[in-house]
C-alpha cells in the first residue's frame, strides 16, 4: 500500500500535519504497508515515560480510510472512535488503546485530514 500523502514522512516514517508547525505536541501518523499507526508525540517528551511502553493505535488501511471519511462528515467510526470535548480536546480510541490530544493538536490534525495529508492509497 502506498501513500498519496502530500507530506513526506521523515526517515523514521512518522509525520504530522503541516498545520502542526513541527511542534512537539502532535498527532503523529505512520504508514507501514497495509497498516496505519497513530501516536501522541507528547509521550516521548515526558521523562516519566522513559522505559514505559508507548501507546500506539494500529489499524489497517481500510479502517483508517473509513475513519477519515467519518471524521470529515462528523460521523462516528465504529472501530476507531474519536470523541471531541466541548473545549476542543479529543480522545482517540481503538480497542484498549486511548490517546489524548489537546484542542490545538486535534485542530491541526483535522486540518491536515481536510488537506488530504493523511490519505493512503
Amino acid at each position: 500500500m502506498s501513500t498519496t500523502a502530500r507530506r513526506r514522512p521523515a526517515d523514521h516514517g512518522w509525520f504530522t500535519s503541516s498545520r502542526s508547525n513541527n511542534g512537539n505536541q502532535c498527532v503523529e501518523v505512520r504508514f507501514d504497508g497495509d497498516i496505519v499507526q497513530i501516536r501522541d508525540s507528547k509521550f516521548r517528551r515526558n521523562p516519566m515515560n522513559i522505559g514505559s511502553e508507548e501507546p500506539i493505535i494500529t489499524v489497517d488501511a481500510e479502517v483508517w480510510t473509513a475513519f477519515l471519511h467519518c471524521l470529515l462528515s462528523s460521523r462516528r467510526h465504529p472501530e476507531l472512535v474519536a470523541h471531541v470535548a466541548v473545549d476542543g480536546s479529543a480522545t482517540l480510541r481503538h480497542e484498549d488503546v486511548l490517546l489524548r490530544f489537546t484542542a490545538g493538536e486535534w485542530e491541526a490534525f483535522v486540518a491536515g485530514v481536510r488537506d488530504d495529508e493523511f490519505v493512503c492509497a
